[in-house]
């Protein structure tokens, strides 16, 4: 709950679009995407039949993975103002954006790097399979989005735009 409360939070008071980012038709694929998970991820983790879900660590591994899932949650949001600090009310101006976590992490979008490593937490702390589904299709989603931006970044700032992953330091 508290993830999608920032999200609201975020939307309403943080985010500065430069056009519109949500089409009417794609409100609705979201809203499905997000009740069905919530229904599939709930009802693996409580149904009385499911799996036991202790812990295969004990409880070490479930304060880790809360603790990674705040941390993530946190970094998201950092990310997110660090974006709303570059872009002035009313303005569509694109900047290259810098400091953490931008050149910390050497990507383009650390926004969904965070958002990733959230859901990966919240899958480790769990520990359903349906989570871990759930974190890999925002995933992959999050990945085709940080392309289309770190190719917008380069064709728009070319040579002046630092060499950055997209979305996973190091590697993509």
């Amino acid at each position: 709950m508290a993830h999608y409360a920032k999200r609201i939070v975020e939307t309403l008071y943080v985010h500065r679009f430069s056009k519109g980012t949500m089409p009417l038709r794609n409100l609705y694929r979201n809203c499905a995407y997000y009740w069905a998970a919530g229904v599939v991820v709930s009802l693996a983790v409580n149904y009385p039949r499911a799996a036991p879900h202790a812990p295969l660590l004990g409880a070490a591994q479930a304060y880790a993975a809360l603790a990674a899932f705040v941390l993530a949650e946190l970094g998201n949001g950092v990310a997110h103002l660090r974006l709303r600090a570059l872009r002035p009310a009313g303005s569509t101006k694109y900047v290259i954006p810098h400091g953490f976590p931008f050149d910390t992490l050497g990507v383009t979008c650390p926004n969904y790097t965070f958002e990733v490593l959230a859901w990966l937490a919240f899958a480790a702390l769990t520990q359903s399979l349906a989570a871990l589904v759930f974190a890999a299709l925002g995933a992959y989603q999050m990945a085709k989005w940080a392309d289309g931006k770190h190719r917008r970044m380069l064709d728009m700032f070319g040579r002046d735009y630092p060499s950055r992953k997209r979305i996973v330091p190091f590697v993509y």
